[in-house]
């Protein structure tokens, strides 16, 4: 297979690899393009004749591109106003969905937020292992530590972040159930349904970036969400609309004022409940996404 091929064949997983490390769409594909001119330079200079796994080299390569740009990016993210969350992947039409579109289905805004806890090596580490499945030989050289550190590092992970809940506990035929009752819910002012519908301790967070308003700290408890939820649906002018679409393969609801997206909404559901509402108002992380025609 010739040197470009082999390069398309696994870009949907370094893609995957950095959108995951990185949360942003446009960061995760200056890596991955990095990685091309990388795979071209060394096989330009002979050196893939030494090279057992291109999957193995490429994941190295992709790997250490994305713990880089993780250093710096937290440090911007610390002087980041209010919530940080990552930027979405959206598919709204499921029957077109193919390459990248596919990998939305990876993992969760609300989980991604959480791996935000972890130093980049960490990250790297336990995404690689929980979510790609490589082994821990093969982790331990990606990031040159040995195996039981690597181990240590993922059950440490596990123990920080709660995560041996599943990240998807619901199918998507309940997922979609239970967004359209919420949907029913806001657009009547149901309180009661509303409330039915989340957990006592749902956690609502808003990513604003400081350029348009939104709650800068996490909302907590059931009633006081459903009432900042039924406060938002009060106020939206005539020209609002919405549709419903698959976000980071959780149910999700894009908002659209003159026809231009301002919102996005997802929706983390567990044991038949929503436990975390994650909405996108920052218009920066909004503009891959398309117009209402």
């Amino acid at each position: 297979m010739q040197q470009e091929d082999l390069f398309q064949a696994y870009k949907p997983l370094l893609f995957s690899i950095a959108y995951n490390m990185l949360g942003s769409v446009m960061d995760a594909e200056d890596c991955v393009q990095e990685a091309l001119l990388r795979w071209y330079q060394a096989s330009a200079n002979g050196e893939m004749e030494a090279v057992r796994s291109p999957k193995s080299y490429l994941s190295t390569i992709i790997t250490h591109l994305c713990i880089d740009q993780l250093r710096s990016a937290r440090v911007q993210r610390e002087c980041y106003v209010g919530i940080w969350l990552p930027e979405p992947l959206v598919v709204v039409d499921e029957s077109s969905v193919t390459g990248i579109a596919e990998l939305s289905e990876t993992l969760s805004l609300a989980f991604l937020r959480l791996l935000e806890q972890l130093s980049p090596v960490e990250r790297a580490v336990f995404l690689l292992r929980q979510v790609f499945d490589y082994e821990y030989a093969e982790i331990a050289a990606i990031v040159q530590k040995s195996e039981d550190n690597c181990r240590q590092i993922v059950r440490r992970a596990r123990q920080h972040l709660g995560a041996h809940r599943p990240v998807y506990n619901a199918s998507k035929e309940q997922q979609d159930t239970i967004l359209h009752q919420f949907i029913h819910a806001c657009t009547n002012g149901d309180m009661d349904g509303l409330l039915a519908l989340l957990t006592n301790d749902i956690v609502s967070y808003a990513d604003s970036g400081g350029k348009v308003s939104a709650a800068r700290n996490p909302i907590y408890g059931a009633d006081r969400v459903a009432r900042y939820i039924l406060g938002f649906v009060r106020k939206v002018p005539a020209d609002y609309h919405f549709r419903v679409a698959r976000i980071n393969g959780q149910p999700g609801i894009i908002n659209y004022v003159n026809g231009a997206p301002f919102a996005i909404m997802t929706l983390d559901i567990l044991d038949g409940h929503i436990r975390e509402l994650d909405t996108i108002v920052n218009p920066d992380k909004l503009r891959g996404i398309a117009a209402l025609s």
